[in-house]
């Protein structure tokens, strides 16, 4: 088997900086042996593999930490991955079906794009809870260390949109904008597409990074989102509409400047931005009625697989009106009650003293 590395390099400026940056879109290429074609490994797959190992890993923490069973949520990533992806591709040919319908045999052609992320995530999420439902596992724990972990892919993977040059926004004279041959390429190329869904475009001007503002809003959301789960957590499933409400605001921002949206047919509405805005009002409104129904009755965060540490109460002390101590007897956990010798042994001990 023999690697190559490529040099199919693009130059992208950015209008601030005077530095121009060299990026490749495939990181090498080998000869498969079996039929001697030759297969691309690209720096998009890379990179969203490293950004779904960190999640994953950041994911199996986290479940030890809350006394999961890690051999159960090795199947729930396992299923949850096959979901994710047969999800991101059903809901990219949905929204394509005008294009898909003429050409069926494209539909599993995902090695040519066509991924589309809300789609994983439902999918994703769907997959996981019949995995949690068979496996006994408790699905609202697992949806708020998918809330974290989501953020961690997200942020990352978007990378692999700079180096495929995709994903970039609307004309912008901004000194972050960015401009490369692809860019350019894309702009010319779609043209009839852009005057039809309501924006026009100047293939001579910088672009929005819309990548970069996703992956810094999704990073900076795993490290808001961590805080609220340390310190502010009260009921399950909380931190999944934490991450609902923060990438929904982003997302809502952010696919307003893209190029490559998806719509409702006929409209120029875009599917991703209405089901962010969607997301945003129901999570919030959601997470309010939790949050005031918590406060009003507190209640440990358990299930079937998460239990706290018991807490012990302490014991309180106050004088009577003859001026004698007295304590009030706190109930033992079960691991500090005595068991029968010991406790025969105390009341001997006891009447040895009187």
């Amino acid at each position: 088997m023999n690697f190559e590395f490529l040099s199919d390099y693009t130059s992208v400026k950015f209008t601030g900086l005077d530095k121009v940056f060299d990026v490749a879109a495939t990181a090498f290429s080998f000869t498969n042996p079996f039929s001697g074609d030759t297969v691309n490994v690209r720096f998009y797959g890379l990179i969203i593999a490293f950004g779904f190992t960190l999640a994953a890993l950041f994911g199996g923490r986290m479940a030890y930490k809350w006394k999961m069973d890690l051999n159960k949520m090795v199947d729930v990533l396992i299923y949850g991955t096959f979901g994710g992806i047969i999800g991101a591709r059903l809901y990219y040919v949905a929204f394509k079906w005008d294009y898909y319908s003429e050409n069926l045999s494209e539909i599993f052609q995902i090695w040519n794009g066509g991924l589309a992320i809300y789609g994983g995530i439902i999918g994703g999420l769907i997959a996981a809870y019949l995995t949690c439902r068979a496996e006994k596992l408790n699905f609202k724990n697992l949806l708020d260390l998918a809330g974290m972990s989501l953020l961690i892919g997200q942020g990352i993977g978007r990378w692999g949109n700079f180096t495929n040059q995709e994903a970039f926004g609307t004309n912008t004279d901004l000194p972050w904008g960015m401009t490369s041959s692809k860019v350019t390429s894309y702009i010319f190329r779609h043209m009839d597409e852009f005057e039809a869904n309501g924006f026009t475009m100047d293939a001579r001007l910088p672009v929005h990074p819309t990548f970069l503002y996703e992956s810094l809003w999704c990073l900076l959301g795993f490290v808001i989102l961590y805080i609220i789960c340390k310190k502010f957590r009260k009921f399950s499933g909380q931190i999944i509409l934490c991450y609902g409400i923060w990438y929904g605001i982003g997302r809502t921002i952010f696919e307003g400047m893209r190029t490559d949206s998806l719509y409702i047919s006929g409209t120029t509405i875009r599917v991703s931005q209405l089901l962010s805005a969607v997301m945003v009002v129901a999570f919030t409104a959601l997470l309010a009625a939790l949050l005031v129904k918590y406060k009003k009755h507190p209640q440990p965060i358990e299930g079937v697989d998460f239990f706290p540490e018991p807490e012990v109460k302490k014991v309180k002390a106050s004088k009577s009106e003859s001026g004698v101590v007295e304590t009030v007897p706190f109930e033992k956990t079960d691991d500090e009650k005595p068991d029968d010798a010991d406790a025969a042994q105390e009341e001997g001990e006891e009447k040895t003293d009187e």
